[in-house]
């Protein structure tokens, strides 16, 4: 699929205002940056966990990536902290 140079551009300025707007109002127990400065499409995520849950005080760390046609697909999410889900007996990552 092709898009054009300005539907491109319109997807940088929509990204660029939701990371402004994450670091201008912080939304609780969530973060988010570029993990490259030159890359608006790719992020790192922080989720704390949330208190009275088995995950209180953890810092679970996370890749959103974004395609190129956001918003018309999603981004993909991949966590890279190691998580111990209530279905399972042993740690793993969650992907």
């Amino acid at each position: 699929m092709y898009f054009s140079g300005s539907w491109l551009c319109r997807i940088v300025a929509i990204l660029s205002s939701l990371i402004a707007e994450l670091n201008k109002n912080p939304v609780e127990g969530f973060s988010a940056g570029l993990i490259d400065d030159n890359d608006i499409y790719k992020w790192e995520v922080v989720i704390i966990g949330p208190q009275d849950t088995l995950f209180e005080g953890g810092f679970f760390k996370a890749y959103l990536t974004f395609p190129y046609d956001y918003p018309l697909r999603p981004p993909k999410m991949k966590f890279i902290t190691e998580l111990w889900h209530p279905s399972s007996k042993n740690l793993h990552l969650l992907r």
